[in-house]
């Protein structure tokens, strides 16, 4: 009895010994002494092989220092002996979904949950291993039951925000990230995904706020510098942008985005060369990044590289069919290829129709607009460009001159950086709503919710625009006009504004999606500044030879221009050439070369980048006679070089992107400088040559002569346009099928 009885305490004693052991383990574990606590573990195991905690905690621990295998098979015993081990049941997901063994994960974590129903942490890990699998709904449903039964699980705030983020549910996103923060306010992770939410909902400031204070509580954070420089990036403040971008880089060489987000930074300061660089390190990390590809092509626009742009475009619609823009990239490069026939811009146009448009029509719904012919109109324009654009010195006279017993104005507006020009458009409209942030549902019903008769594109396929707006339509009359110049494809939209010039009767109908409005005299009304420079007189007269200019964007600057303006220098010997908008690097050294292949020496050339607006009108100044584009025709920078006293030649192709110059030019009564051939553009200029004081006489005068045409009659113009809109609505009244 003795015996037994000593046995007995000797068993309690172990057991005791084993307890304070595993009691003093668990202690330097949960202090970071890991060598420490796994040397006590092990003590304990070699005293009781079987001793169910021991293996469960040296798995954890194992697991936290990426021995998951082992990790697996020691707390796999912890089961064996002890199957009602919920904890045992959580950690052995972990460890199994750190092998990328989700199914497996998954059962364990629903086993854990069996056995405790209200265990927030298996619920938890229940949610990543779903996200993970790629079920975000199911994933929200566990972050919410784990949050339910802790209400201060921070990390299961974020961590649901992440998914609401990823599923485009910004304004859910952002609530659950402040959630988070009042929990753990010390938690830089939600701060910096703030950021970028907040950035993509124009907050700009508030999202620089949160990703300064992520990087006051970890300085190393590379997401946070990313979402940084993006937000400085749309403030425009790029150098800084590089900055964080590139701090990024150097904790995270492998972050594709970071690299494709310096690119970008880049790209807006044209230094294009760098720009490409860093985009094809972004897919040298990640081959599938489709929005590296798109700023890549975009890249390649700016520098005049049009066909190689569109292949750019082309790979990224092939990883991510539905990447916001590329179609329209595409449809606006193709724009610049001199060799593309009308009917391949056609079909291009009608498959993005298919791929885009056409699967939205289940979002079409009869509309119930007063069918009263006579009554005001509720007209609505829909623009990234209510700023300093070029579509703006087109669009502000006409929102000046509207009729407001006629015309009631609604404004919808993807500007994100408001200037003096947005502040007078807004000043203009009866009502303005700003759609940065919304989903093209979102901008959908609030149009169709403002009951607008007449929806008005001035977009196009060029940036930021919002053409799943009008592919959803909200509206029943449907126009596109002035952003850009073809048609946008879309089966949904109803009209196209263009004029006789641009569009002769029946020569290009049946390359339009839309039906052609065309005004009486022009498709277009330009508003001069009122801070342009007076008329200089002609430096040819000074200079003794005459000096062309080219003032448009280099990507509309294609080889059939280059190789007429290189026949016109020989032609005249003695002239010179200057042009704007070039960029450094390999642009400028490709565009020497391709001149001296011409025959043409660098010593008449002039190359110059963007220049701002005040500075690119003293440089018209400069020049005897503007050159226009051949493929793709200048517009405003025409108008521009008119109102300077500068006339410019045109060769007039048989698309509205290349009638643009004869549209203009025969507007304001200068039709013979718009010609047909290229043996006519240089007889044209060499003539004018000869007759230098014609020239001179001509610049003298061509202010006061646009004063008096109908390209700056804005009233005129405005009235004309309501005229169309009330035919065509008066059309619509009476149509029984809309």
């Amino acid at each position: 009895m003795q015996r037994d009885e000593a046995n007995a305490a000797g068993k309690r004693a172990e057991s005791a010994g084993i307890s304070n052991t595993l009691q003093m383990a668990l202690e330097h574990h949960q202090s970071g002494q890991l060598a420490q606590a796994e040397a006590l573990y092990r003590q304990i195991l070699q005293l009781e092989p079987n001793h169910a905690e021991a293996l469960h905690f040296l798995g954890v621990l194992a697991h936290q220092t990426g021995r998951n295998e082992f990790a697996v098979e020691v707390i796999g015993k912890a089961l064996l002996l002890k199957p009602s081990y919920p904890e045992a049941h959580c950690n052995l997901g972990l460890a199994l979904q750190a092998q990328g063994r989700l199914d497996q994960a998954i059962e364990h974590y629903r086993q854990a949950i069996s056995i405790n129903s209200n265990y927030a942490e298996a619920h938890y890990n229940l949610g990543r291993a779903l996200k993970q699998q790629g079920k975000p709904d199911a994933a929200i449903v566990s972050y919410r039951r784990a949050i339910s039964f802790r209400q201060n699980f921070a990390e299961a705030y974020y961590n649901l925000g992440n998914v609401l983020k990823d599923l485009g549910k910004s304004d859910e996103a952002v609530e659950q990230y402040k959630k988070a923060l009042v929990f753990n306010s010390n938690f830089a992770e939600p701060h910096s995904n703030l950021g970028f939410l907040l950035q993509s909902q124009n907050k700009l400031d508030e999202a620089i706020e949160h990703c300064r204070i992520a990087l006051s509580i970890n300085p190393e954070l590379a997401e946070a510098h990313n979402n940084l420089g993006n937000a400085c990036k749309e403030q425009g403040r790029l150098v800084e942008a590089a900055e964080h971008c590139s701090k990024a880089i150097l904790l995270k060489p492998d972050f594709a985005e970071a690299h494709n987000n310096l690119g970008n930074a880049y790209k807006d300061q044209r230094r294009l060369d760098e720009a490409i660089e860093c985009y094809c390190r972004a897919l040298s990390f990640r081959p599938d990044y489709a929005e590296a590809y798109n700023n890549m092509g975009n890249a390649l626009k700016d520098q005049g590289k049009l066909d190689e742009a569109v292949v750019q475009y082309r790979k990224a619609l092939a990883y991510k069919p539905d990447i916001p823009g590329t179609h329209s990239n595409i449809l606006y490069a193709l724009n610049f290829l001199p060799e593309l026939r009308r009917e391949e811009g056609y079909i291009a146009a009608r498959e993005y129709d298919t791929v885009a448009g056409i699967p939205l029509r289940s979002a079409w719904r009869a509309h119930a607009n007063d069918r009263d012919p006579h009554r005001r109109l509720r007209v609505g324009y829909v623009s990234p460009d209510f700023r300093h654009h070029a579509v703006a010195y087109f669009a502000e006279p006409i929102f000046a001159h509207h009729d407001k017993s006629k015309i009631e104005i609604f404004c919808y507006a993807e500007v994100s950086k408001e200037d003096e020009y947005t502040g007078r458009f807004r000043q203009m409209a009866d009502h303005w709503h700003s759609t940065v942030g919304m989903s093209d549902a979102a901008v959908a019903e609030m149009i169709r919710g403002d009951q607008i008769d007449i929806l008005v594109d001035l977009a196009g396929h060029t940036a930021k625009n919002r053409l799943l707006v009008f592919a959803r339509k909200p509206a029943p009359i449907q126009i596109t006009y002035l952003g850009y110049l073809g048609t946008t494809g879309l089966s949904a939209m109803d009209y196209l504004i263009t004029d006789h010039y641009a569009d002769p009767e029946g020569s290009n109908d049946s390359y339009y999606s839309e039906r052609l409005l065309r005004m009486p005299n022009s498709l277009w009304c330009f508003r001069p500044s009122r801070s342009a420079p007076e008329i200089t007189p002609l430096p040819a007269l000074a200079r003794g030879y005459l000096t062309f200019g080219s003032f448009n964007n280099f990507n509309k600057i294609d080889r059939h221009s280059l190789d007429l303006w290189g026949k016109l220098l020989r032609e005249i010997p003695a002239s010179r050439l200057i042009m704007l908008s070039v960029g450094g690097g390999e642009t400028r050294q490709s565009l020497l070369h391709h001149f001296s292949g011409l025959g043409i020496d660098a010593q008449r050339l002039e190359f110059h980048g963007i220049m701002p607006i005040d500075e690119f009108r003293r440089k018209i100044l400069e020049v005897d006679i503007s050159l226009d584009p051949v493929t793709v025709n200048g517009a405003t920078t025409t108008c521009e070089s008119l109102w300077m006293g500068v006339p410019v030649v045109s060769l007039a192709g048989n698309r509205l992107v290349s009638r643009a110059g004869l549209s203009i030019l025969s507007t304001v009564g200068l039709v013979d400088f718009a010609v047909t051939s290229p043996e006519s553009y240089i007889r044209l200029v060499a003539y004018l040559a000869d007759n230098i004081p014609l020239l001179a006489e001509i610049r003298a005068g061509l202010r006061e002569h646009l004063r008096l045409s109908p390209l700056t009659d804005e009233a005129g113009f405005t009235h004309d346009l309501e005229n169309r809109y009330r035919e065509i609505w008066v059309k619509w009244c009476g149509s029984e099928n809309n």
